[in-house]
């Protein structure tokens, strides 16, 4: 079961902070878990200038490859 969470953006920048969030340059890995990082806009992104530049963020754990 993939797993969600729903973050800030300042709580997002205070995991990059303390490490907790990699990147890797290949990825982003959470613990050992590789997860995507989705932002979360009130309004459509197309109109956006800055598309990461979102009040919130959503991480979800990527399904492992077998």
């Amino acid at each position: 079961m993939k797993e969600e969470k729903i973050l800030s953006k300042e709580e997002l920048i205070q995991l990059f902070e303390e490490e907790k969030l990699l990147d890797t340059g290949k990825g982003w890995m959470m613990g050992e878990n590789e997860v995507e990082i989705i932002a979360l806009h009130e309004v459509d992104p197309k109109f956006l200038q800055d598309v990461t530049n979102a009040k919130f963020y959503k991480i979800i754990e990527k399904k492992r490859k077998i």
